[in-house]
């Protein structure tokens, strides 16, 4: 019996890992969609790419786990490829052909060429600022920058993802315009590090100037900031943000603690002085601002005197959105040298402690939103209700507003003025006003 032709093998592609993981898929899928492949993403498919995380012990044990389970379905005959990519195999590589050798290949994270020339396919420089998105189609990352050459003693990103590299904003501006003519109506701004965004290409941090030429695409409502280094951060960005109604009043920036000892071990390059200062900027030039940040408890040599310090910080600034993670000890990093002297359930009990202090602060200030009307994008249906987010929300990670699906009808991705009518700890419920 004649075998099908290649070029009518269907690609899956499996994403694991952050929204930047979720961009080079939708990056490699567009790149594949134009050689003409059939593409699918998480659905069945002949041959399989799995785009992998490698940041921190739970996301390398996902994406080994989810190697594992399609190499047993190719020993099963059940799909006839498995091709790895993405960070855990840009930073293992040899340690996984040598554990894992019955996956077919194993690429890193700048090897598109090579992974779409296996895949029967040719990289279409043409096709910059083109991809096919897995996102619900009104909202869409867009990386702005590849890299970091920050010396974070915990984190393994440059391993991994190499130095900064900054995209061209015409190239940019190309993307948004093409994402808004499928549809696209919220950017959310991703990089390892949105700060440092320009300095490479521009010589200086160029941000702000990027922000105002993105908001001047027709169809872009909303522009959302996520990942801003808190050391140097442009301050004209908060100028942009206070007078550019498309810019979002909210920032994601990644603080991860607030003692001097700590973050002079962590090589943070700031102290808890100039961490509230810029807070204090934030606050003052943006003053209905959101500021999501993640934490780390657990770091070697935190004692419980520098965890009661980051625990009366986060009661003091009352953060709008956090997230807490156990701190995880990864090869090659400088801090890999340091005791990892925080036994695990140490680590977890910390979280716990952290969460439920946010958990009443996120109470008390949707309790505040009670009343107020607030201009919202619906998402999706769940059941009887319609999940929105407003301004303040990034779709996955934040709060939701509920809204009841059996009393109106709504279109996906359309904007609509909600009456808050009541609220619990993470989400809100509203009424549409007509």
């Amino acid at each position: 019996m004649r075998t099908k032709s290649s070029d009518k093998k269907k690609i899956n592609v499996i994403t694991l890992g952050c929204s930047k993981n979720i961009y080079d898929s939708e990056v490699l899928m567009g790149q594949l969609r134009a050689n003409n492949k059939e593409v699918v993403h998480e659905q069945h498919g002949d041959i399989v790419v799995i785009n992998t995380c490698g940041f921190i012990d739970n996301a390398k044990e996902e994406s080994i786990n989810t190697i594992l389970e399609y190499v047993k379905l190719k020993d099963e005959k059940k799909i006839e490829k498995v091709f790895v990519t993405g960070c855990l195999s840009e930073r293992y590589k040899p340690d996984l052909e040598k554990e894992i050798p019955n996956v077919d290949s194993y690429f890193g994270t700048r090897d598109l060429p090579q992974l779409l020339k296996v895949l029967g396919a040719d990289y279409k420089h043409e096709l910059v600022g083109e991809r096919l998105t897995t996102t619900p189609k009104h909202y869409a990352y867009l990386k702005i920058s590849e890299g970091c050459d920050r010396p974070c003693s915990f984190c393994a990103i440059p391993l991994m993802r190499g130095q900064h590299k900054s995209k061209p904003i015409e190239e940019l501006v190309l993307e948004a315009k093409n994402l808004a003519k499928n549809g696209t109506k919220e950017l959310i701004l991703i990089a390892q590090d949105l700060t440092y965004y320009g300095l490479d290409i521009y010589k200086k941090r160029n941000l702000a100037e990027l922000l105002k030429e993105l908001s001047k695409v027709n169809g872009i409502e909303w522009i959302r900031l996520h990942y801003a280094f808190p050391t140097g951060f442009p301050e004209d960005v908060l100028d942009e943000m206070n007078q550019n109604p498309k810019i979002c009043n909210y920032i994601d920036i990644p603080l991860q603690h607030i003692s001097d000892d700590i973050l002079k071990s962590m090589k943070r390059g700031t102290t808890k002085e100039k961490t509230n200062k810029l807070l204090d900027a934030f606050r003052e030039k943006v003053p209905n601002m959101t500021i999501r940040t993640t934490l780390i408890v657990g770091y070697p040599g935190e004692t419980e005197k520098h965890f009661e310090e980051l625990k009366n910080w986060v009661s003091e600034q009352k953060f709008d959105r956090l997230g807490c993670f156990t701190y995880s000890h990864e090869e090659n990093t400088s801090a890999y040298q340091l005791e990892d002297d925080v036994p695990q359930e140490e680590k977890e009990r910390r979280v716990e402690e952290i969460m439920a202090i946010q958990q009443q602060i996120s109470l008390e200030k949707n309790k505040e939103k009670i009343g107020s009307t607030l201009k919202c994008i619906i998402d999706r249906k769940e059941g009887d209700y319609y999940i929105a987010r407003t301004e303040f929300d990034s779709p996955d990670v934040d709060n939701e507003v509920l809204i009841d699906a059996t009393e109106n009808y709504l279109s996906l991705g359309t904007f609509v003025n909600v009456k808050i009518y009541n609220a619990d700890d993470y989400d809100l419920y509203g009424e549409v006003l007509s």
